[in-house]
Parts: structure tokens; C-alpha cells; sequence
């Protein structure tokens, strides 16, 4: 598997990541052993955490993911390996955090507890990218960045990331880390795949421009992309079937993934996946892959064999036929994640 460097940092990953989402939930610990096993054979050296994980976030599962990612580390040579995780900051609209009830800011003291205790679960004394899991626009984003710094003089933290963050935040993020001398967001994590082309605008500029990277979430749109939920399905293990099942926070989540546009976007894809000889969520991991602001995209599985058709994007790259292709969905059936 081909590898390449986040921002302007010193880690080169492979480039697909895998994410650890389900791990604890979704799939037991059995299961996220194999799985990791299987990402490592196939020559993923990037896994990506959080301390909320597992999803849908709840107080009584939330570290079970970096403690099986922790396990499966204790067999495997450290060094060799690139693991991120994720600080989850303030509990605002429908995010509630899990972690530390109420609304925390990302302060010093809030992100070295979370550190302390994230280096804990998964068994090991340094974090290879540790990121914000979102923004806090009610606190300085000096402090959160001075307090990451200091992680990093303490050799807890190699490097620093930001998720679910807006073209905006990132950029005066930059801005205060030289302004300051503190470090910099070498990544941005965020959604983004065939249904959801926010990040092409200005986030994508901002990328090109500042030598930041992106590591895109969800390629496959949570699975809508491989076509399980069209005709009406609700499949019985699917993420989105559970989540309908869950509060106010799974009701927005599913209604913002599959709804009419989302369905019509991927009966487009399976179409086009079918006419280039692909499996659905081949074609759309690969379609990150092509885009020059990615490092590495991260997938995820509740169970092995899922794998298979993620994995396979390693080896494709897509003619500007089926590039162009996706570009007419997009125009045709515009933000269907809106």
C-alpha cells in the first residue's frame, strides 16, 4: 500500500486508515481484533481513535475503543505503527460529551486529563497525532493550542490535528500557531466523500495553500454509498438501522445520511461503480484517494469481510472518465447531506 506524509509533519502513513469506531459496539472485541489484524496484512500502519468511541457516544462505553486498539498494540511493535486519537471537547447543541458531562472547554486542564487517560487505555506512552475532536468556538483557540504544545515538550504527543472543523477555525488556527510560535494542525479530519463535497471549496484551499492535511471520515457516506439502504432497506446490523433506534442524536444522524437526495446520489454511484467493473464502496474510497489534499482515508467495518472492497482502493485509480462522472453527480444532485 502506497503511503504518504501528513502536512508538514514527520509521519508518513498508509493511505488508508483505520477507524475504530464501531469497536466496542458495533463489533466485540473478537471482531476488532481480527479486523485490526487484517488492516495490518494488508499494509494499513494508521488506526484512528477517540476517547468517545465507541459510537453512538454513551458514558458507559465511551474508552472501550482505545482499550481494545490498546490490547492489539501490546503485541505489536510500536514504532512501526501511527496511532491517533481524539480529545472530544465541549458539549454543545447535540453533542453531549460523554467523558466529562457538561460543557468542558479545550483547556489545558481538560486536555491532560483526556491525554493522561487516553495514554492509559491504549497502553502506551506516546500519541503519534492527537487531534481536537471538535472545535470549541467559546474558548481561545490560543489556549487549546498552547496546551497541546505542551503535550508535545512532554513527549506525550508527536503532533496535533483538528476534526470536524470549519474553513474558518483551521485557518486562524494556522494563524495564531505562527503568530505565537505554539505548534500547528498538521490534519483536519473531516466528512467527506461523493455525497458530502463541502471541502472542496475553501477547506480544500486552505489545505493547498497551508500544507495541511486532510484524513476523510466516512468515504463511503456511512455506508448509504454501497447501495444497502436504497429501496427503502433498513438492513438489521447496519449502522443507520441502529441509530434510528437511538435519541434525538440518531434520529438527525440517519435523516441527514440517508434521505432522498442521499439515495438518489447513490443509485448514480452504483451505476457508474457497475459500469467501471468496481464494487460501490471501492469507487467512492478511491475518489478520495484522488484528491490531492488527502494523506489517508480512514474506513471502518463491524466485521472483517467488510474490508474487502475498502481495501481494494488501494490498488484502482480512477480514469478522468469516472472522475468526471462523479463530478456531474455532484452538480447534478448538489450537497445532499445539506
Amino acid at each position: 500500500m502506497k503511503q504518504r506524509r501528513i502536512g508538514r509533519s514527520g509521519l508518513v502513513v498508509s493511505e488508508i486508515c483505520l477507524g475504530t469506531m464501531t469497536f466496542g459496539s458495533m463489533a466485540d472485541e473478537k471482531e476488532s481484533l481480527a479486523i485490526c489484524d487484517r488492516a495490518l496484512d494488508a499494509g494499513i500502519n494508521f488506526l484512528d481513535v477517540a476517547e468517545i468511541y465507541p459510537v453512538p457516544p454513551r458514558a458507559e462505553w465511551a474508552g472501550r475503543s482505545e482499550e481494545i486498539v490498546g490490547k492489539w498494540l501490546q503485541d505489536r511493535p510500536r514504532d512501526s505503527l501511527v496511532i491517533a486519537t481524539k480529545v472530544a471537547g465541549p458539549g454543545l447543541g447535540w453533542f453531549q460529551n460523554p467523558v466529562r458531562s457538561g460543557i468542558t472547554a479545550l483547556d489545558r486542564h481538560h486536555i491532560q486529563r483526556a491525554v493522561d487517560d487516553s495514554l492509559r487505555r491504549l497502553g502506551t506512552d506516546y500519541i503519534d497525532l492527537y487531534q481536537t475532536h471538535w472545535p470549541d468556538p467559546e474558548f481561545p483557540i490560543e489556549a487549546t493550542l498552547e496546551a497541546l504544545d505542551r503535550l508535545v515538550e512532554e513527549g506525550k504527543v508527536r503532533y496535533a490535528g483538528c476534526s470536524n472543523q470549519s474553513a474558518y477555525g483551521l485557518t486562524k488556527s494556522l494563524w495564531m500557531s505562527d503568530r505565537n510560535g505554539t505548534l500547528r494542525y498538521e490534519s483536519i479530519q473531516n466528512n467527506y466523500s461523493l455525497m458530502q463535497r463541502g471541502f472542496d471549496a475553501a477547506l480544500a484551499e486552505v489545505c493547498r495553500q497551508e500544507q495541511v492535511s486532510l484524513l476523510p471520515y466516512s468515504p463511503n457516506g456511512g455506508g448509504v454509498l454501497t447501495g444497502k439502504y436504497q429501496d427503502g432497506a433498513w438492513p438489521a446490523k447496519a449502522r443507520f438501522t441502529q441509530y434510528r433506534e437511538d435519541a434525538a442524536r440518531g434520529r438527525v444522524m440517519t435523516g441527514r445520511f440517508v434521505n432522498e437526495k442521499t439515495l438518489a446520489t447513490t443509485e448514480r454511484v452504483l451505476g457508474l461503480a457497475r459500469d467501471a467493473g468496481l464494487a460501490p464502496a471501492t469507487l467512492a474510497t478511491a475518489w478520495t484517494l484522488s484528491r490531492d489534499f488527502v494523506a489517508s482515508t480512514i474506513i471502518g467495518a463491524t466485521a472483517v469481510g467488510q474490508l474487502d472492497d475498502t481495501l481494494a482502493a488501494a490498488d484502482v485509480t480512477l480514469s478522468d472518465d469516472v472522475l468526471a462522472a462523479c463530478d456531474a453527480i455532484a452538480r447534478d444532485i448538489p450537497n445532499p447531506m445539506d
